[in-house]
């Protein structure tokens, strides 16, 4: 379990296949000074997806990504030097600073436009279909693992805006109009969505 509040982006070293498959080993270099404390079968989200550290080094860590994951995340378009948001699970008594995210990713949206707005900048996203019927105004969504407040809706399009701080200290900085992003959706949209079908 997640907050949504990114605390450190890290770079993908290496992708290295695993077996005959399409699955992979991805090795994550981190500015984080404490990996030697990640236990090995830790969880940690990469720009949103829960994975699992199956390696640790001085600075950096491995995961395993099956094809489901590749093919369901925009982990399936990572290639060397690729930029990754990064966030250790919650413990109890942290701060719950941002909403509760799963890590488990919904589907892979896309990145229209970035405008500049006042002090910070609005960026619009558009969702598979299947996914728009769960984002509100004003209601939560995390997109690459960075929980967000929805500002405004209109069909499987949604707009953010980010500040300064939140667009220096993610991969938000690096990213442009056309880039995938993974989304996940409010585990509360979800269920009462769900509760709604048995009316």
């Amino acid at each position: 379990m997640f907050t949504g509040i990114v605390t450190a982006v890290g770079t993908v070293s290496a992708i290295v296949p695993l077996g005959s498959g399409r699955d992979m080993r991805l090795v994550i270099a981190t500015p984080w000074p404490d990996t030697a404390s990640i236990a090995l079968g830790a969880s940690i989200a990469c720009s949103g997806c829960c994975l699992t550290a199956v390696e640790v080094g001085p600075d950096w860590f491995a995961v395993d990504a099956s094809a489901e994951t590749l093919s369901k995340t925009k982990l399936g378009t990572w290639t060397v030097g690729n930029r990754v948001n990064l966030e250790r699970p919650l413990r109890v008594g942290d701060e719950l600073g941002g909403h509760i995210v799963a890590g488990h990713v919904d589907g892979v949206g896309e990145t229209l436009s970035i405008t500049p707005e006042n002090g910070s900048a609005r960026w619009l996203f558009r969702v598979p279909d299947a996914l728009a019927r769960f984002i509100a105004p004003k209601g939560s969504v995390a997109v690459d693992g960075v929980s967000l407040t929805v500002n405004e809706v209109q069909g499987a399009t949604f707009g953010v805006n980010i500040i300064p701080h939140t667009s220096l200290n993610t991969v938000f900085s690096f990213m442009k109009p056309g880039d995938p992003v993974n989304i996940e959706i409010d585990t509360v949209a979800r269920y009462v969505a769900r509760l709604s079908e048995y009316k």
